[in-house]
This record gives C-alpha cells, structure tokens and sequence, in this order.
C-alpha cells in the first residue's frame, strides 16, 4: 500500500473510488479524506501526480490488505502531449529545456509511430520519479540538479490509441502495464516524431477492475461528510471488488477453517494456477487465496471476521 496512515479513528472498511482532481497530491487528497470518514486505517493505490487528475482507489481498514493487488493492477490513461516542446520534468511544470519546430503529421505517420510503443517496451525512468537511488528519491536528486544513470524498465503497452491532434497537440488514450511512466512515453514518442515533447494533461480512468465513471469527486466527499455522513459508507466499494478479475472460490465450513489457520486445502474443481476470491458457504469474502504447483489453495491475505 502507498500513503498509508493508521491513526485514531472509527472502523471503516471499503475502497472509494476517488477522482482526484489537478493541482491536489496523492497523498493530500488521502488525507483529506481520511479525515472526512474519521478513519482509523487508510492508505492510496499508487501515487497519481499532483498535475494529473482522475482514478484514485483509497482503501480504508481491511482493504489496505489487498491494496498491493491494485498497486500491481493494469491502468489506463486519456493523455495530451504537446509537441515540440521538451521540459526538465516530462510535464507543463518543468523547466523548457528545448524548443523545435512542429511537421504537420498523417494520421498514418502518427498511428506508425504508436505502433513502435505497442506491446512490450523499455523505459528509462524520469529523474523526476519517486524511484530511490542508494535510498534517496530520484525527484530529490533532480530538484538538487542532479542526474543519475538509471536503468531501463520493461513495461507493456496494452493498447495504445490515437484519439485527436492538431497543430501540436496529440491526444492519445494508454491501457499499460504497472510501473509505466505516462511522461516517458510522451517523451519517446516526440523523439520518435522529431520533436519532442511533454505531457501537457492526464487523466487516470481506469485501475483494474474501476473505472472512472463510478469515482466521485473530493468536493462531493467533502459534501456528503457535512450532510449525509451515513450516505459516506455506501458509496464504498465492497473488500473484494478489487479482485473481481480473479476467479471465485466458494469453501465448505471444514476448509474455510483449516484455511482460517493458515492451512492450504483442496477444493474440488479449481483453478489451476493464480490468484483467487475466497468465500465461506454463507458467501462471506475470506480473502485472497493462491493456487499451489499441487492444486491446494493457500491463504494470501486473509480479511478479519
């Protein structure tokens, strides 16, 4: 989990979706939160940049257990690139570094380029990253000028998709792996086009299985909290919405006890390898159960009763 707290407070349990808005760091929009709910436990999914806004799961209590598997989850991405134009920071809020001029593009010249960024890539994290160097953050370094070699990360573009340009400006939307720098991406791409270029907006709208069309905004929890304190728990997510793109595993009272102590058990007819959503007869979610070389399923992360 990223940006977890623990504090005084009353026991809450869920995930809200969060659409965060411009301007507001991570962590601060979790805070801000937190402290609507008046929660004991609560941490984000993986840092969303202040200049960027959109999909922000925060888990409350029991959900801060399966956070990981949403920190590790696919995202997708509605980017705008500006060409032309390379900034110390990958973004509109670094320093200009260069200038060049524009070519007017084809669609074909433009979707050709895309292509090469397709699949599965290399990258080059940005020194203005949270990435540590012999424990440092790479972002501290940068703001101190200095640059350090960093090594090349593979990722994998899922889907890369031309949405609109014009003059210099491209839009694009990116469903990629964990770990891939939206800002590198713009990067490599006006480098690919002769250019240049940075990220001139972003917007988060997908993390796994959430999409941001269920997120609410800062300013509607903030409303809620002052009007309608129940209304704050139902608009959470259940503890095992997260894990809805994993397979379900229905155990009989004998196995959800034995895997209640930590035992891995058999189970008739499961899948054969990966993750899966545990379950008692009476449909209570147990928690995230991991399918063993010999069949057995064994406990992951285990939610309290």
């Amino acid at each position: 989990m990223s940006g977890g707290t623990r504090s005084r407070g009353r026991s809450v349990n869920g995930v809200l979706l969060l659409d965060k808005p411009v301007g507001v760091t991570s962590n601060n929009a979790l805070q801000q939160v937190k402290r609507i709910y008046h929660a004991r436990k609560a941490g984000h999914t993986g840092n969303l940049d202040a200049p960027a806004s959109g999909l922000l799961p925060l888990c409350f209590g029991e959900a801060t257990k399966i956070s990981t598997f949403l920190l590790n989850a696919p995202k997708s991405y509605q980017a705008v690139f500006r060409l032309g134009i390379t900034t110390s920071t990958g973004d509109g809020i670094g320093e200009v570094l260069r200038r060049r001029s524009v070519s007017a593009f084809s669609k074909e010249q433009i979707v050709r380029v895309l292509a090469l960024f397709t699949g599965v890539i290399e990258q080059v994290p940005p020194m203005h990253s949270a990435i540590k160097h012999q424990g440092q953050p790479l972002y501290k370094l940068a703001r101190q000028g200095v640059v350090v070699e960093r090594k090349a990360r593979t990722v994998e573009i899922y889907a890369l998709d031309l949405v609109s340009w014009y003059d210099d400006l491209l839009e694009v939307t990116v469903s990629c792996s964990k770990g891939t720098y939206i800002r590198t991406l713009a990067e490599d791409i006006g480098e690919k086009l002769g250019s240049g270029a940075h990220v001139l907006s972003l917007r988060r709208l997908g993390v796994g299985p959430y999409r941001i069309g269920a997120a609410v905004t800062l300013e509607e929890v903030k409303r809620l909290g002052e009007e309608d304190r129940e209304r704050l728990l139902v608009v959470l997510c259940p503890l095992d919405s997260a894990l809805l793109n994993q397979p379900d595993i229905h155990l009989s009272e004998d196995a959800a006890f034995y895997l209640r102590n930590g035992q891995a058990v058999m189970v008739p007819h499961a899948p054969v390898a990966g993750l899966v959503r545990l379950y008692d007869r009476r449909d209570e979610f147990l928690g995230v159960g991991q399918v063993l070389a010999d069949g057995r399923i064994a406990p992951r992360r285990l939610m309290n009763s």
